[in-house]
């Protein structure tokens, strides 16, 4: 080794020098040591960070799904709501909870939910209405089919216990319609063979009347001949074998015969009267012959009245009388449409409701 490396030969000089550079070196490496740490704890604390940055992401991720579903949990609990109970209040409830939803495909799927119900509440009351205006007028075969078709357009399951409601009402009405039709139509048949039948005897008693006037008038004329006869001949005396002729007197009145029409005043027939005198007064007495009078028939129709009613599980609660079939009909619907009526539909009672003619 050279000696000039060695410390022990240095110089005082070289000494201090080489303990300045000793120093130096120590304070250089010590200075990289610590440098070192310092950037290995700089690096753990941006790695610390973005690790923090991740797991808060995920947080706000997981944060933002969970919230997600409960809108849509939400959104789904007020359309099925709003499904069962169709009110303008229900129905808005919904369309506000979805406007919360993110999802693009499922608030797709809600708003289309949305205008479902809308369309079947329209349905729904334009078959209300046609089965209403059906009932106010159960004549008019033209609003029965309206109402049939407005009925058929309820397809949805939650417009099933509607739609056989409004078939049962259509059905009732029917029925009453058809009902008091077939009365009428028996009743104008029955007023028809009444009026025939009268008609028949008024012509059968003017009839019989003309021919006891008839009667009467060649009996009065055999009458008047026998007395004319009369006359002619003259008589017989008796006495003294002679004959002596002359005219018998006497009289001889002309015949009277009085014959007073029929009079028909309304529907009502007061019927013919005949009156027929002959007299023949002389020599071979009277003859009278009177033909009496003969009274007609009266007949009057009374006006048909019409009850409308409502039975409640068989008995009728509510029952009016009116002078036409179609205020009785628009009573029986009316009654039976009433929020009184309803709930006792609703809770369970039978309800029917008709006309019949009184």
């Amino acid at each position: 080794m050279n000696k000039n490396f060695n410390p022990l030969n240095w110089t005082k000089n070289q000494q201090i020098i080489g303990v300045a550079v000793a120093i130096s070196l120590i304070g250089g490496v010590t200075t990289g040591i610590v440098a070192n740490a310092n950037h290995k704890a700089e690096v753990r604390k941006i790695e610390q960070l973005q690790k923090d940055k991740v797991e808060k992401a995920k947080a706000r991720a997981e944060k933002a799904k969970q919230l997600e579903k409960s809108n849509e949990a939400e959104s789904k609990k007020l359309l099925d709501v709003a499904e069962k109970t169709p009110t303008d209040e229900n129905i808005k409830l919904a369309e506000d909870s979805i406007l919360k939803v993110k999802n693009t495909e499922v608030k797709k799927a809600f708003d289309n939910q949305v205008d479902g119900i809308k369309n079947r509440v329209k349905l729904e009351n334009e078959a209300k209405t046609a089965v209403s205006n059906y009932q106010k007028d159960a004549m008019n075969q033209d609003k029965y089919k309206t109402a049939q078709q407005a009925i058929s357009k309820l397809t949805s399951s939650y417009s099933k216990g509607l739609k056989d409601t409004l078939n049962k009402q259509l059905a009732t009405s029917k029925k009453q319609a058809d009902d008091a039709t077939k009365a009428q139509q028996a009743k104008s048949a029955s007023d028809s063979k009444a009026k025939t039948s009268d008609t028949n005897k008024q012509q059968s008693g003017s009839t019989e009347a003309t021919n006891d006037n008839s009667n009467n008038v060649n009996v009065a004329s055999n009458t008047q001949n026998t007395a004319n006869n009369n006359v002619a001949s003259g008589s017989d005396s008796y006495g003294g074998g002679s004959q002596n002729n002359y005219s018998q007197g006497g009289s001889n009145t002309s015949q009277n015969n009085t014959n007073s029409g029929a009079s028909n005043q309304g529907q009502g027939n007061s019927g013919q009267n005949n009156y027929n005198s002959n007299t023949n007064i002389g020599g071979n007495g009277s003859n009278t012959n009177n033909n009496g009078s003969n009274g007609g028939d009266n007949n009057s129709q009374a006006q048909t009245r019409y009850l409308g009613w409502v039975s409640v599980d068989g008995v009728r609660k509510y029952s009016q009388t009116f002078n036409t079939l179609g205020e009785a009909q628009n009573y029986a619907a009316a009654t039976a449409n009433s929020s009184e009526v309803t709930d006792l539909l609703l809770s369970g009672h039978s309800i029917r409701y008709g006309v019949e003619p009184v």
